[in-house]
This record gives C-alpha cells, sequence and structure tokens, in this order.
C-alpha cells in the first residue's frame, strides 16, 4: 500500500537538548527502518531547523488547509451562477485544493460509518494518505478500480492486503467488489466541481437528479402547465442510462469544459473496464445445504446499520420512470450528472420546438397573448371552449424525467405525428437511438396517459357561473367544463404491493402476513408500519384520489399486520385480533389474562413498550390532497437564494438603494411602527400604510409598481364619505 509520508517534528515527541542528545538517542534506540532515522538525522542541523521554522512545509497537509471546503463550494456555485454561459478553463487550480479533498473525504466517511466526521478528528495519517491521492491524481498516476494498491483505505476497512492469500487475491481480483473508496472520494471532488457549472446552464424542463428537483416537481409542473392539451406523445429513453459511447460522452462536457486533467480523468473512469463475477459454464447452480439455525449476525461498532424493513419496503413502490438510477463504469455519483449533459441537447431542441409551435389566437380564451404567454389565463380553470380546431391556440410543452419524456400538444393529431417523426429522427441522429411509433405512443387525454405511477385524465365539472346582465340583474346557470386530473393509479399500488408479497390475487386483493417482522415486538412492527403508511401518504401528496389510495394501502397493511399476529399469537382468525388488539391493534395481543399483570401496570413500571396503533385506519384521518399553487417561473429554494445574493451583490442595486435613501431618507421597521402607533394615539387614527408608502416608496423595493392614480381615488373617496362624520373612526 502507497503512503506519502512527511517529516514529522522530533522536538515534539523526543524533546531533546542538542544535537548530540538525539545522536545518542538513534544510537540506543536503533530503528529496523534505516531510511527514516538517516532522514531524521539530517534534520537536525541548525541551518535545516531555521528553514523549517521560515517557510512552511509543503507536504504537510495542515498547512493547505487555508479555507472551509463548504464556503469554497459556494463560491464556485456563485461566480457560476452568475456567468453561467462562460466556458469552464481552469478547473485543475479546484481540483488542487485540498480543502475539497478533505470535504469529499467526510462525505464518503459519513456514507460509509453512518456519521459526521468533524474535520478536527480527522487523524493525521487519514490526512497523509489523502494528500498522496490527491498529488497522484494531479500526476496522471491514479488508476481507477484499484483492487491491492491503495493510497487511502477506508475507515472499516482492517484487511491487510500484503499477508493475503494467493487464493484471497485471486478471488478479489476475479469477482465483483464494491467501489473502492478512494475512487468515491474522487467522484465526491469531480462532482462538487462539475455540479455548480451544469446546473447554472441545465435547461428548467428537466427534472431527475437534480438537487431541490424531485417526482412531487413534475407532477406539480404538470397539474399547472399541462392544462388544457388534448394530445400526449410519451417517450421512453431509458436505454440511454445504460450507457453511451466514451466519445459522445466527452464531446458533450467538452462543449462547457476546457479542462485537459478533468476531461482525461473522466474518460479513464468511463474506458477502465469494471471488473464482475463470471457466470458459471452451463447456468447450473450449486446445490446448497439449508442450515437448521441460521446465527443472528451482530453489528460492529462502526458499522452502518441496513436500511430498516419500512424503507426497504417502500422502495418496492418506485415508479417505473424513478426506479433506475445510471452507473457508467467507475463513474459511480458522477453517472447521473453525465445523462443529464448528454440530454441537455434534446431538452434544448425540444425548448425550441415549444417556441416555434406557438401559434396565438384572438378568438381563445387562454395563451393568446403573442407577447407573453406565461401568466396568460388560468389554465387549471375548466374550459368551456373546444381544444381543437382551426381557430384555436396551439401550444405545446415539454418534460423530461431520467430518460422518460411526456410532451403534451394542443392542436390537430397531425401535429402531434409531425413531431413525434422529428423527434425519431433527432434521436437517431444524435445519440445512435432506433425508436419507431411503438416507443413513442400518442395517446388522447380521454385514454389516461400513466407517467410517474399517476394517471393524467380529464375530469368534467359543473361549476355554477354568475354574471351581471343589462340592468344590474345578477344571472346564474350552470356550466359544463373539464380539468386536468392527477389521479394515482389504484391498478399500479396493487401490482407494487403483490410484488412484495403483501397480497395475492387479482380481483380481490387477499392480504398476506409479512413474516419478515414476525420476531420483532407489536410495538416496533407497528412503528415500522406506520413510517411506511406516513411516507405512501407523503408521496401521493399531490394526487386527487390521496384519501382513496392511502386508506387502500392502509387496509392491505392492516390486514397483513393481523394475519402475522393472528399466526404468532395463535389467535386463529383476523377478527380475533381484532377483538382483542382493536381496530387500529394498538392494545398489546401477548397478554394473557391472569396469567401476568395488567398491561398498563408493566408501562407504568418500565417493562413494557407502548404499542401505537396504526394511523390512517378510516379514510376521514388521511390527510387532503394538496393543491397550494405553483408558481409557472419556479426554481429550488438553492437557485432563488443564489439569484437573489447576486442580485443585491451588484453595484448597480447598492447605488439605487443609496439614491433612495439620499432622496426619501431611511425608515427601519421600528420608525414604521412608532408611525402607526403614535398616529392612532393622536387622531385616533390607524395611519393608512399606503400613505406611508407614497412618503417613503424605498419601502417597496426598487422592482414595485405602485399604482398612485389608484391610491389618489381611494384617498378622495374615504374624504368623500367622512367629511360629513367629521372624524375617522378607527378600524380594528
Amino acid at each position: 500500500m502507497r503512503r506519502s509520508f512527511s517529516i514529522l517534528n522530533p522536538y515534539k515527541k523526543f524533546k531533546p537538548f542538542s544535537t548530540y542528545t538525539n545522536i545518542y538517542y538513534f544510537i540506543t534506540n536503533p530503528n529496523p527502518n534505516v531510511s527514516t532515522n538517516f532522514r531524521y538525522l539530517s534534520y537536525f542541523s541548525p541551518q535545516r531547523r531555521q528553514q523549517q521554522q521560515s517557510s512552511p512545509d509543503p507536504d504537510d497537509p495542515s498547512n493547505l488547509l487555508k479555507e472551509d471546503g463548504v464556503s469554497l463550494c459556494s463560491q464556485m456555485w456563485l461566480e457560476n451562477f452568475k456567468e453561467p454561459d462562460k466556458t469552464a478553463t481552469n478547473l485543475t487550480s479546484y481540483l488542487r485544493r485540498f480543502e475539497l479533498w478533505v470535504l469529499a473525504y467526510q462525505k464518503v466517511s459519513c456514507d460509509e460509518l453512518g456519521a459526521y466526521v468533524p474535520r478536527s478528528s480527522i487523524q493525521r495519517s487519514a490526512l497523509e494518505n489523502l494528500l498522496a491521492l490527491r498529488n497522484s491524481v494531479l500526476d496522471d498516476r491514479f488508476k481507477w478500480g484499484a483492487r491491492l494498491d491503495f493510497y487511502i483505505k477506508s475507515p472499516r476497512d482492517k484487511t491487510e492486503y500484503e499477508s493475503l492469500s494467493k487464493r484471497k487475491i485471486k478471488a478479489i481480483l476475479t469477482t465483483t467488489q464494491p467501489t473502492p473508496f478512494q475512487d468515491r472520494i474522487v467522484q465526491e471532488v469531480l462532482l462538487m466541481i462539475l455540479e455548480p457549472i451544469y446546473e447554472s446552464r441545465f435547461s428548467q424542463k428537466s427534472f431527475a437528479f437534480r438537487p431541490g428537483r424531485t417526482a412531487h416537481t413534475v407532477l406539480r409542473v404538470i397539474r399547472r402547465n399541462f392544462a388544457g392539451y388534448l394530445w400526449y406523445v410519451k417517450g421512453d429513453l431509458s436505454v440511454v442510462l445504460d450507457g453511451m459511447k466514451a466519445g459522445f460522452v466527452i464531446s458533450s462536457l467538452m462543449r462547457d469544459v476546457r479542462d485537459k486533467k478533468v476531461i482525461d480523468l473522466i474518460k479513464s473512469a468511463l474506458v477502465t473496464p469494471v471488473v464482475t463475477s463470471k457466470v458459471e459454464d452451463g447456468g447450473v447452480k450449486k446445490k446448497t445445504t439449508k442450515r437448521k439455525y441460521q446465527k443472528k449476525r451482530v453489528l460492529a461498532d462502526d458499522e452502518p446499520k441496513p436500511d430498516p424493513y419500512w424503507l426497504e419496503t417502500f422502495f418496492g413502490f418506485a415508479p417505473e420512470e424513478a426506479g433506475k438510477s445510471p452507473q457508467w463504469g467507475h463513474c459511480g455519483i458522477l453517472s447521473p450528472l453525465l445523462v443529464n449533459v448528454c440530454l441537455d441537447e434534446l431538452d434544448r431542441w425540444m425548448e425550441a420546438k415549444v417556441k416555434d409551435f406557438y401559434r396565438p389566437s384572438k378568438s381563445d380564451v387562454i395563451w393568446n397573448n403573442p407577447e407573453g404567454e406565461a401568466d396568460q389565463g388560468n389554465t387549471s380553470w375548466p374550459e368551456f371552449v373546444p381544444t381543437s380546431g382551426p381557430d384555436k391556440t396551439r401550444k405545446m410543452d415539454y418534460v423530461r424525467y431520467g430518460g422518460h419524456i411526456l410532451i403534451g400538444v394542443r392542436g390537430p393529431r397531425a401535429d402531434a405525428a409531425t413531431l413525434r417523426k422529428e423527434l425519431i429522427e433527432f434521436v437517431d441522429q444524435k445519440y445512435m437511438l432506433r425508436l419507431d411509433n411503438e416507443n413513442l405512443p400518442i395517446e388522447h387525454i380521454t385514454k389516461g396517459i400513466m407517467f410517474l405511477d399517476h394517471v393524467l385524465c380529464r375530469r368534467v365539472v359543473y361549476p355554477t357561473l354568475r354574471y351581471t346582465a343589462t340592468g344590474g340583474k345578477i344571472i346564474s346557470e350552470k356550466g359544463v367544463g373539464t380539468l386536468l386530473s392527477v389521479t394515482a393509479s389504484l391498478k399500479q399500488c396493487i401490482k407494487q404491493f403483490r410484488k412484495l408479497n403483501f397480497i395475492k390475487g387479482d380481483r380481490d386483493p387477499d392480504p398476506q402476513p409479512c413474516f419478515r417482522m414476525f420476531h420483532a415486538t407489536q410495538a416496533h412492527t407497528n412503528n415500522q408500519m406506520n413510517k411506511f403508511l406516513t411516507t405512501v401518504a407523503e408521496w401521493y401528496r399531490f394526487a386527487d384520489n390521496r384519501k382513496k389510495i392511502v386508506n387502500f394501502c392502509s387496509y392491505i397493511i392492516r390486514g397483513s399486520l393481523a394475519k402475522l399476529y393472528a399466526a404468532k399469537y395463535k389467535l386463529r382468525s383476523r377478527a380475533k385480533v381484532y377483538k382483542i388488539g382493536a381496530r387500529n391493534l394498538s392494545r398489546p395481543l401477548k397478554e394473557k389474562k391472569g396469567q401476568s399483570p395488567e398491561y398498563h401496570n408493566l408501562l407504568s413500571m418500565g417493562l413494557a413498550e407502548s404499542v401505537d396503533g396504526l394511523v390512517y385506519t378510516r379514510m376521514s384521518l388521511v390527510p387532503e390532497t394538496d393543491y397550494s399553487p405553483f408558481p409557472g417561473n419556479w426554481r429550488p429554494e438553492h437557485e432563488k437564494f443564489l439569484i437573489e445574493y447576486l442580485t443585491l451583490d451588484e453595484p448597480k442595486t447598492l447605488e439605487e438603494q443609496k439614491r433612495f435613501i439620499r432622496e426619501k431618507g431611511l425608515v427601519s421597521p421600528q420608525d414604521y411602527t412608532s408611525m402607526l402607533v403614535w398616529n392612532y394615539k393622536r387622531n385616533a387614527i390607524p395611519m393608512d400604510q399606503v400613505s406611508i408608502l407614497k412618503d417613503q416608496p424605498f419601502l417597496l423595493g426598487s422592482s414595485s409598481n405602485y399604482n398612485r392614480d389608484n391610491h389618489d381615488d381611494l384617498k378622495n373617496k374615504e374624504e368623500d364619505e367622512d367629511s360629513d362624520d367629521g372624524l375617522h373612526i378607527a378600524r380594528m
């Protein structure tokens, strides 16, 4: 194992009085490492000591930690969002910063150990090994996928590779092994450098494998922007996630990154073959003998715990679009970023198509403004006009989640067919993927379009329209309209439960006992299933049928636990379990009358666990669907913060604020409150907030638009109303 040793200060350990004392120490205490002894002896000359005191040791890792790694990452994000179109040329300078390597070591160690490692608690030897890893990357000596030769090992890895037998070495070299610890550190450093560059220029139409964007974001975007579309084109490009040619990936990277060392490092990760276990000849499986007794495995102190049962179960509910994660060569966590880099050209092409396809119509009620259609009309309101025809607005929208795309078209079906043909040609030319009409079906909204385990369909509503006719008469009449409905698929939910062995049967799903929790206590089992149900309720948060789908999941889980408890406590039937344990299974089932103290007595003495009942046992307990409005120009919180910070950091913004302060003065929030209180005490009139803002317009901000005409009309109206009364009455 290669390591990078630095010269240690002997005064710190031995505290000798003179050079002769040091020589005597090494003579009387011989060190088997002769080269190390000579290095120490040559270090004790007065000139050498003076040189060390004057200049810091470049091999000392502590001298390289000049800045905090998080602040350095923040600086990179700010620089890239300030100039998103600038080509990145000098990334080696960031690759040389040791602070990023220490931060990457902390993140990977946290994943490895399950606990955060502060920088002050990192051992000196680990820092020296980390510095050796950095130097090997900079000197082009680093090799991906090393099995026996490491610069730095995981804190959990206690294997002595020098003393391994030939059989074990051969097994390590020829079988599938987890990603080396040092490879994950290099991947993390590259991700910290490349992610801010591409996040500042990625399309707003892509949502997978990006910070701040989730499947919920896609569903909310669809609910807001896709209402009114008649035809939908759903495409599956998930073959791209399996891998692409290294040349195409590198060419996609070099559109924005022109740093040879970083490009060569990623190319090496893509080209270096990954060693996997060989399949046995003939596919014959070895006969395995079942053990009579399997010893329970005890985790080590520093070993992370496996995923709990509820989380592992919920992972089985992952939609098809989100159930696949790319793994390209030795890129590891870089693979999702590279997927978005390669597919970003498709996003840009589709954005141009969306802009060219838009044709407004004055006779339409929505999207009829040629200058800007973003805020035109309320697309979630029922539409009382046909959604197609020559005199209707033509519009199209597009979203991409990983390798799955969804296109909504408002217009004739022929336009959707033309778009599909152009898309097939573009994908064939750019990504070398052969698609046909079956891979990109055109479906009508009335048939229902499945996306992220939610069905997009139209829901007919009958709202009451009220309008004022001639003469001021209010007329109320019933209307008919359609709304875009985002509904959770019950069929897909049953399919997932069947895959997890919670139910059997096709037409009438019958819950099956989850025997994996057989040896767990009732309190622990209920707790696990409650976490699962609350997570499922959060997943279906934006579904129109949230109450129905979550209530069905609760029924399956409750029936499964009832069968488990009936088998475990020999109660014969679910009805007997519900009779003893109540509807939500909150009463203890192991207690038998006359053989043990009462449950509440054991609970008060601390000898029994409190059993929490299952949640959502009734439909009324399930939370309502979240219909909170979603802005059209939505951005994640971290991007909004970066853009706002850059705006405030501009000299132009500061000059505007100074000009307002010079012209109008400065009013603090405390002064504003005191003005309200003083005017109320003096005149028994609460000071009009609009009047104060008129006198101090800088309180509205430089970007606010104040309508002075409306304010004057309001003021004149109030004066006319109060002219007869004499004084205003305080409005509480």
